[in-house]
């Protein structure tokens, strides 16, 4: 029996390895495959679902497969402790309680699972069970934010046991759901976490990583004595479940996993506010060369004007390329509305679908990627550089990590990946990742 249970953690989008590293990303989930991430030596591996970027129906459907091989996996291997996370973005929008329902029925039972959306580096912490994010300076209700908005997954209440009643539809009402208060979690909680049972739901709150640190020892303290949890979180409680040491190569130096010193290419996906910010911050900084991708064209369902923006694209890209400079294609910023979410969700996936076809289509020679937007991210692992696993080096900066690709990878070997959340970061912090991408001349 191990010492510490192995951390399951299956993403709904390839960002939620943002606080760890040296540990590998799954972007598939056949039963061989998951063997690979629970026999590898790191305590925690991520299963990349990309749940977020469909309807329910395929979400319930991808994540039930996903851990009907994983019980098969996890009996192979002989694994015996484990915690299973269903990581997700801090700002409460996925597919909950779907996805957690479809865990708890597959590899389940849990005593209980958490909600535990406090996410540090992007400025989101909890407080009495009320989940704020600090927008310029100020601590906001999740609920008075652009993302409760979103015509896919809004919502009404910051109160996250209200937030549960109204995702649930009632199901779990207000009152049934625990509380674990700041003073509680820095009081200590195994003494609560013992007499969970029947996949109790339990809302944690978290101001600061030490918070998040004293559960996650009150957790494995108390998994350690048989009881079985699960998680619905953002990031941040990962870093205190893994208890990893500090990454092999710190941030400021990672130029060096730049291929030959040489510029690399920059790709948008996302709309959120914060991404639009950071876009116009990097295009006018030196060396860089804006190519918008007009994606309203897109709408007119002609295979020949996708084809025509696909070509237009792919040369602009190579011709900015060859003159040493760094090329940012960004999707066209407009805002385009839809009769409904089914429509919405699938024009997004035809648009990520052109982003990965220009991505196959770019010189092989680039010196590295930056990929914007989780969904964006996530097609890019799994369709773009078409990846079985990667290994995750680390962080860039908080909260956007950097993978790199197979040394056999047939068109990008060695190619470092940057995973760019589209609502991390400040306004510079694009700027920031390009400018210590940039391999400066030896002194």
């Amino acid at each position: 029996m191990s010492k510490k249970p192995k951390i399951i953690v299956i993403d709904d989008d390839p960002t939620g390895s943002q606080t760890v590293h040296s540990c590998l990303l799954l972007m598939r989930w056949d039963v061989e495959t998951l063997r690979l991430g629970l026999a590898d030596e790191a305590p925690i591996f991520f299963v990349l679902s990309n749940t977020r970027a469909l309807t329910p129906e395929k979400a319930e459907a991808v994540t039930r497969n996903v851990c009907q091989n994983l019980k098969q996996a996890i009996a192979l291997e002989g694994i015996e402790d484990f915690l299973v996370v269903s990581r997700s973005d801090s700002t409460l929008r996925g597919h909950y309680p779907i996805e957690t329902d479809v865990i708890a029925t597959e590899v389940g039972p849990f005593d209980a699972h958490f909600l535990v959306p406090a996410f540090f580096e992007g400025g989101r912490i909890t407080r009495d069970s009320i989940h704020y994010l600090m927008a310029n300076g100020v601590e906001t209700p999740v609920h008075e934010t652009e993302f409760a908005r979103d015509s896919v997954f809004g919502y009404h209440h910051s109160y996250l046991p209200d937030y549960v009643a109204e995702k649930t539809k009632g199901k779990i009402p207000a009152d049934r759901v625990e509380r674990f208060l700041l003073a509680d979690i820095r009081s200590g909680t195994q003494s609560r976490l013992m007499q969970l049972e029947n996949n109790q739901c339990v809302v944690v709150d978290g101001e600061t990583q030490g918070d998040l640190d004293k559960f996650a020892a009150d957790v494995l303290g108390t998994a350690a004595k048989g009881k079985r949890f699960l998680f619905r979180s953002a990031a941040s409680i990962l870093t205190s479940l893994a208890a990893l040491p500090h990454q092999p190569v710190m941030p400021e130096h990672m130029n060096q996993y730049v291929r030959e010193g040489k510029p690399g290419i920059v790709i948008v996906g996302s709309h959120v506010k914060k991404t639009t910010q950071q876009l116009e911050s990097l295009l006018p900084q030196p060396g860089i060369v804006g190519i918008e991708v007009k994606i309203g064209d897109l709408l007119t369902e002609s295979a020949g004007k996708r084809e025509e923006l696909l070509d237009e694209t792919l040369i602009k890209v190579r011709e900015v390329h060859a003159t040493g400079k760094t090329p940012v294609v960004y999707t066209s910023r407009e805002e385009i509305t839809f009769p409904d979410v089914q429509t919405r969700l699938e024009f997004g996936a035809a648009v990520s679908g052109l982003l990965m076809d220009i991505l196959r289509g770019l010189p092989m020679d680039i010196g590295y990627l930056i990929s914007k937007g989780g969904i964006t991210s996530n097609d890019t692992l799994s369709k773009g550089l078409l990846l079985q696993s990667a290994r995750l080096l680390g962080q860039i900066i908080p909260g956007c990590s950097m993978v790199r690709t197979p040394l056999n990878h047939p068109q990008f070997p060695n190619l470092p990946v940057v995973l760019f959340p589209g609502n991390v970061g400040d306004a510079d912090a694009l700027v920031t990742v390009y400018q210590r991408l940039m391999v400066r001349p030896a002194q």
